[in-house]
């Protein structure tokens, strides 16, 4: 046991189930263990590190904003929080931003502007929130209660109240839910993440929308995982064509450092006052630099790249030996095989691949810039190791 594993085990928390691997630097998508071991990263930090490790664009832009200003407070203004905020308006649509430093942090501003919203417009009894099961919202102590998984509530109860779920693909049940509650918000994920990488129907998403529109009920599009080019759309819930009332989103963002957005449309973009929230690090003027630089690139160019990638991904697994089924989205696949998921990690690990799981499957999340050549590599190790 080397002396940072046996460090980190005295004094961390024990949140984590660790691999046996520490990692001490990297470059773009090959990461170098202390043991001078690389590794072909099919993770990014969990859909974090969207271009790759020490991105030069992104480097730059960060590097230069820590000489200049690296934090100050929202009492001010600074420059890389309102170009990104203009950014993502611009090229989504919406219309304000608020900035905060995680996805569970984003989903919990999403959750108060749909009460805040809600309350104003019909009463302060209408505060219940549909989610649905087997989705995964955060892990604080609200958005643990909006996660429609019992296994991530057990240890933590009395859990905050006003969230019901419902079956994902379930019209039926999603419209008995909406008629027998005072519901402030509909919130869903484009493909559960967490959940097994399961992609929700057309016809469901479609109805979400078509209810929430018809009873005035805000439209929560959970895009923590799913954003910022991760399914080959610059978001998820582009490939619907429909249009949320409020998007979260955070992981790819930052492309490495924290941060998490939380967008508005013109239908809510008034509901928070001074004073009504608020975040010590949120737009961070590091981290919105950094985030500017991943937004920047997201075009349609290179969205068409991600989606050659996918296809590439789907195309190798599909009736491989030891797989089952392939789902997902873009650069967002989960595969189901025969042996556990956890043995094919493992394998993978020591062929000099990293991979993750979601519930019984392997799951993929590449930088989105990923070279074909390192791809068609790993893509190679991990079909064998499915055998």
């Amino acid at each position: 046991m080397n002396s940072i594993t046996s460090i980190d085990k005295e004094y961390v928390a024990g949140t984590y189930g660790r691999f046996p691997v520490e990692l001490v630097s990297g470059q773009g998508s090959i990461l170098t263990g202390s043991d001078g071991k690389q590794y072909i990263d099919m993770g990014s930090g969990i859909g974090v590190t969207a271009f790759g490790t020490a991105d030069p664009q992104w480097l730059a832009a960060v590097t230069a904003q820590a000489g200049k200003l690296q934090h100050v407070s929202n009492l001010y203004y600074t420059e890389p929080c309102a170009l990104l905020a203009k950014a993502l308006c611009e090229k989504t649509g919406m219309k304000k931003v608020f900035f905060s430093n995680s996805g569970a942090e984003a989903n919990e501003c999403a959750i108060k502007v749909a009460r805040k919203y809600s309350a104003e417009k019909k009463g302060e009894g209408c505060y219940t929130i549909v989610t649905l099961k087997n989705s995964f919202h955060g892990r604080t102590l609200t958005t643990l209660s909006a996660t429609g998984q019992d296994h991530y509530h057990e240890l933590f109860q009395p859990l905050t109240p006003g969230f019901i779920h419902v079956d994902a693909d379930d019209v039926e049940g999603l419209k008995v839910a909406v008629a027998s509650h005072s519901v402030a918000g509909i919130m869903v994920e484009c493909v559960q993440g967490e959940g097994g990488v399961i992609p929700v129907s057309q016809a469901f998403m479609s109805a979400c929308a078509q209810i929430a529109q018809e009873q005035d009920i805000p439209l929560i599009v959970d895009e923590v995982q799913t954003g910022n080019g991760r399914t080959g759309k610059l978001y998820g819930y582009m490939h619907y064509g429909i249009c949320p009332d409020i998007v979260s989103t955070a992981k790819g963002l930052g492309g490495g450092l924290p941060i998490g957005a939380t967008m508005l449309s013109e239908k809510v973009q008034n509901v928070l006052c001074p004073g009504d929230h608020g975040s010590t690090y949120g737009g961070n003027p590091v981290a919105s630099a950094g985030a500017l630089t991943v937004i920047q690139r997201l075009d349609e160019a290179f969205l068409a790249q991600v989606n050659e990638k996918s296809q590439y991904i789907f195309s190798a697994f599909e009736n491989a030996e030891g797989v089952e089924a392939v789902t997902g989205k873009g650069l967002m696949i989960g595969i189901k095989t025969l042996k556990p998921a956890k043995d094919i990690v493992m394998e993978c690990m020591e062929k000099g691949v990293l991979c993750l799981t979601a519930k019984d499957k392997v799951r993929l999340l590449p930088a989105l810039n990923i070279p074909m050549d390192v791809l068609e590599k790993a893509v190679t190790i991990i079909k064998e190791a499915c055998k």
